[in-house]
């Protein structure tokens, strides 16, 4: 899989949003707090392959630079688990050989995850799409449009389902000949919920990240929260809504952001069912506790019908917000908002 994949969420307008958290006045004076926290400590690069972000608000600048390293190190410790694109990782050599022994812990912490969400979804979020991509990508590769044929793929699909996962502290198995596991669609999520622990632990009480989720750390002041927004899917500097966390994470999930066809029709969200490369909605955003959440619904509820995504969210401590197609209804950029 190209890294492509892992920019799909970028839309999300954290970077604007939480860069201008409180407009263009600078953080200070815009606290009306005596004991106003200071400017935050930025840092912008690339994390999992794709743009991202950290704000840190610490009164040591030095300090918090010191935090910004802790925290790359644990980025690039959890990229060589699940990353799809480096040959020692772990996911990689799982993949491989269709078993892994004594796997590390974060591995076996996110299937497991992963595979209750599958639970939850109905099957919508299914961490064995791979093969999905990979018989995609093959098509593109041998020169044939890269259209949903349900014939074809149907011998795919039978490689496909997270039931046949077998995850052990010891041994993490396929019962499946040929299956393959990928973790896009809650590794980001998790990640910045570790990136996020981990500052916590380290005394940290504010701070605002971004891998491509987001996640809220406390508050720049007691009636200041963080903002993140949800983009304009073709319009991405247009924010559709601005969204306070506090304490909560908040993902965004759209097929626009890694097209397989030249029309945008066909994209890299699979329904697990099917085979189908096209997602019901343009984007879904989710607002959760933690990232890892936000990161697995939001991809789910790309392929889910309204009344099924409001069932979850009945009984689930989450919102989500929803941007139908451009052809239903007259206004194609209102979000239908679930709580």
């Amino acid at each position: 899989m190209t890294s492509n994949t892992l920019s799909r969420r970028r839309f999300l307008g954290i970077t604007a949003a939480s860069a201008a958290l409180l407009g263009s006045t600078p953080l200070h004076a815009a606290l009306s707090r005596p004991d106003a926290l200071p400017e935050p400590v930025v840092w912008r690069g690339v994390a999992l392959g794709a743009d991202a972000q950290m704000q840190l608000l610490h009164p040591d600048r030095a300090r918090a630079e010191q935090l910004i390293e802790l925290a790359l190190g644990e980025i690039q410790r959890l990229e060589k688990v699940f990353s799809l694109y480096r040959e020692d990782s772990a996911l990689v050599r799982l993949n491989r050989d269709g078993q892994l022994d004594s796997p590390p812990g974060d591995l076996c912490r996110l299937l497991s995850e992963a595979c209750a969400f599958a639970r939850l979804t109905g099957g919508y979020f299914d961490p064995t799409v791979q093969p999905l991509w990979n018989w995609y990508l093959q098509r593109e590769q041998q020169g044939a449009r890269p259209v949903f044929d349900a014939r074809a793929v149907d011998a795919t699909l039978r490689r496909i389902g997270y039931q046949a996962i077998d995850i052990e502290a010891e041994r993490i198995r396929f019962r499946r000949p040929d299956m393959a596991v990928t973790l896009n669609g809650i590794a980001q999520g998790y990640i910045t919920d570790r990136v996020t622990e981990l500052l916590r632990t380290q005394g940290l009480e504010h701070a605002m990240i971004d891998l491509g989720e987001a996640r809220s750390l406390g508050q720049p002041g007691s009636d200041r929260p963080w903002r993140a927004g949800i983009a304009k899917p073709d319009a991405p500097a247009q924010l559709l809504e601005t969204i306070e966390l506090h304490d909560q994470a908040l993902a965004t999930s759209g097929g626009y952001g890694t097209p397989l066809d030249a029309s945008g029709q066909l994209t890299h969200l699979f329904d697990p069912h099917t085979g189908s490369a096209q997602p019901i909605w343009r984007s879904v955003s989710v607002r959760a506790a933690d990232a890892t959440t936000a990161d697995a619904l939001s991809t789910a509820f790309s392929l889910m019908q309204e009344s099924k995504i409001r069932d979850i969210v009945s009984v689930f401590p989450v919102q989500a917000w929803l941007l139908p197609p451009k052809n239903q209804g007259s206004d194609g950029d209102r979000l239908i908002h679930l709580a």
